[in-house]
């Protein structure tokens, strides 16, 4: 492990496995404070991550700081396995450090928390009144019942505070025809569970989570709290999300897709609405002309400014890099401040003083806070190392408190004692120590990065999860672990899958074949009209250095993945016989049979061309086409309402396998869509995966 600012900083990251503290605050169920006692006993008596363990973990979120820079209120989300149910609960803990307080019941789930501009309330989404739709709740920080600010009918999806307090803006998805409640001419209750037809004109015509898309859009209200006044300020045929007020309250900034053909690209811009206007339709003006993507915008202090997130490559669809960029209001040219720097950024965030811009960057299997000046110049990592950064918020006095994670530490909340300057900082203090508890007595997995050339001098970057008790001069059965995306990367953060199968005595093969970023843009672009390629040798050549170090047994070989992680390993399968268990989960593997059944015919387009007129690619890029190939025992995996990648070509593919005689099963979580979430399927999941590998790389 490396510190961040010295060894002190790296002992108490070290925490989580084997500490202890007089004190342990447990931020999970109802909050168990935790003895020096049982402490002790947990660290003498060391045991291996279970399946249980997923349950037992806390995924920290959301840290939110309050006007007065005393309290940082955060989100921790619980799946529970009783219930079949996960559950989000918002708490708030002491900037200067000590015990954490929950602030929402247990029993139901809070989301988008934030504070009040005064300090004294949080507010909170919740569907909690049993409508199956979120309304806004406010909660005095002291204690207390929430009450119930808004009574919309079709639910409320974000919001934010205007800086007076008075209002806050609401997105909202428009109603559909008939929501008030009234029954026509002899319908009755029981015709309200039969769904309606959906009759469809758009092009873009399913979303993963959504299923089906019509007509209905989102746009944004002001929610006037004095007088419980609902009022709409944008409209038409386009999405509007993502609004932030300006300081002074008299602009919200907000992203859409104003362009002829929303659903056919993706040009989000940047767009201004005055609140107050009589006629707000009137008042929209476009601040960003990007025909590429700009999101997540920020006002800078004084309202003279925003920063976002932009893509000035939308010809590379995805795989394009993203840029830190700044603009003034009324100006027509923005200014990007990180263009030179060739990685991926994330989450701006203006200083107090306004004079930098700090932001999250990919680079090299690390997620590091980083720090420009606003003006452009020289960009400083005052987090950087062996950890994943996930979130940030910054205090008033210019203390950053940053959501942390490490290869054997679930995301927590860190503070940096000091504002963001430069690269001298103070020490990183812990701040919440919500998977103490969970984690105490467990022996986790060994993690290493290594490196090696490939293909004329390319390097490739590896991460490798070895079992606790790991013997140096013995080979273990080993599983090759392929990320999704494939636009993204392996990191140092924490990860279950990886940690569970160490436990039971893999090592976990992690690479970062060309396609994934953190690498720069020609890394990431080496895949373009080539899935498959690149990529399949990497991760091949990947086990391979596993095996050169001595780590891999050769004849226990086992592969992997979800998503593109699962595409690639029908890629690899399809091409070698070399491995003796697969798993692959969510993939796809013929893309003609994906195009208009799936989310992403605009990006296939973009790389692919159209199906008709570029059959010869469509085809060679599909797995399905040489299924026969296939001799490795292969679990494949998937949603039933999964749009994103639907589970037709594993359907396909099973059942492809299984009328060629081969080792092979099929597994659907049912009203689950890309992910799966339920708590029971999810251990499911889990079980079948150590069982499939377990029976055919440890006979």
């Amino acid at each position: 492990m490396v510190a961040y600012v010295g060894a002190e900083k790296e002992a108490s990251m070290r925490m989580v496995a084997v500490a202890v503290l007089t004190i342990l605050i447990l931020v999970s169920g109802a909050g168990v404070i935790r003895s020096e006692e049982a402490a002790q006993e947990s660290e003498q008596t060391q045991r291996l991550l279970q399946i249980a363990g997923y349950f037992a973990v806390g995924d920290v979120a959301g840290p939110r700081v309050s006007p007065d820079g005393r309290w940082v209120a955060f989100a921790v989300t619980t799946a529970d396995l009783e219930e079949d149910e996960s559950l989000t609960r918002v708490w708030m803990v002491p900037l200067a450090g000590g015990e954490a307080v929950p602030m929402t019941v247990e029993d139901s789930s809070a989301s988008d928390h934030r504070w009040s501009p005064d300090g004294k309330f949080l507010s909170f989404l919740s569907d909690r009144d049993e409508d199956d739709v979120s309304q806004l709740y406010l909660l005095d920080r002291r204690g207390g019942e929430a009450r119930r600010l808004t009574e919309v009918e079709q639910g409320i999806e974000a919001y934010e505070w205007s800086p007076d307090g008075k209002g806050v803006v609401l997105v909202i998805e428009d109603p559909k025809p008939g929501e008030d409640g009234d029954k026509g001419e002899g319908e009755d209750e029981d015709d309200e569970d039969v769904e309606e037809p959906w009759v469809i004109d758009r092009l873009q015509f399913k979303r993963d989570g959504d299923g089906y898309l019509d007509r209905r859009r989102e746009h944004l209200y002001v929610f006037d709290l004095e007088s419980d006044e609902l009022r709409q300020i944008t409209f038409g045929d386009y999405e509007d999300s993502d609004p932030v007020w300006s300081p002074d309250g008299k602009l919200i900034a907000f992203v859409s897709n104003r362009s002829e053909e929303p659903d056919a690209n993706y040009n989000t811009d940047l767009w201004l609405v005055d609140p107050n206007s009589a006629a707000p339709r009137a008042s929209i003006v476009q601040l960003t002309t990007n025909p590429g993507s700009d999101q997540d915008p920020v006002w800078h202090p004084a309202g003279t400014m925003l920063a976002y997130v932009t893509i000035t490559r939308p010809d590379l669809v995805d795989y394009a890099q993203t840029d830190v960029a700044v603009i003034g209001v009324g100006e027509e040219r923005p200014e990007l401040l990180t263009a030179e720097l060739d990685r991926m950024v994330a989450e701006p965030r203006f200083s107090p003083d306004g004079e930098r811009v700090i932001f999250t960057v990919e680079d090299r299997g690390e997620v590091a806070l980083a720090v420009v000046p606003v003006e452009g110049g020289s960009i400083d990592r005052p987090i950087s190392g062996r950890v994943r950064v996930e979130d940030s918020a910054v205090a008033p006095d210019g203390t950053v408190v940053a959501l942390i994670g490490e290869s054997d530490l679930p995301a927590e909340l860190f503070v940096l004692d000091a504002p963001v300057t430069g690269p001298d900082m103070a020490r990183l203090r812990q701040l919440t120590h919500v998977n103490q508890e969970a984690l105490a007595g467990v022996s986790l997995a060994g993690v290493e990065k290594v490196a090696f050339k490939i293909d004329g001098g390319t390097e490739i970057e590896t991460f490798l999860y070895t079992p606790p008790g790991f013997e140096q001069g013995r080979r273990y059965p080993t599983i090759l672990w392929i990320h999704g995306g494939p636009m993204g990367q392996y990191d140092w953060g924490w990860d279950f899958d990886a940690q569970l199968f160490a436990a039971n005595g893999y090592v976990v093969v992690m690479p970062n074949p060309r396609g994934s970023t953190g690498y720069g843009q020609e890394f990431c672009l080496a895949i373009w009209q080539d899935w498959g390629g690149p990529d399949r040798l990497d991760v091949l050549a990947a086990v391979d250095h596993a095996i050169e170090l001595g780590y891999s047994d050769p004849d226990r070989l086992g592969v992997g993945g979800w998503s593109y992680g699962g595409i690639l390993t029908n890629y690899v399968i399809t091409s070698t016989d070399r491995f003796k268990a697969a798993m692959s989960g969510a993939s796809g593997a013929l893309w003609v049979a994906l195009y208009g059944h799936d989310q992403y015919q605009h990006w296939y387009e973009a790389e692919f061309g159209l199906p008709w007129e570029n059959r010869e690619l469509w085809e060679g890029l599909s797995p399905y086409n040489r299924v026969q190939n296939i001799t490795t025992p292969t679990l494949w995996m998937g949603g039933q309402d999964d749009w994103n990648v639907p589970i037709l070509t594993s359907e396909i593919m099973y059942q492809a396998m299984k009328r060629l005689g081969r080792d092979t099963l099929l597994v659907v979580y049912p009203e689950e869509d890309h992910g799966i979430d339920t708590p029971s399927y999810v251990k499911h999941l889990y079980e079948q995966w150590i069982g499939w590998y377990d029976s055919h790389l440890k006979k």
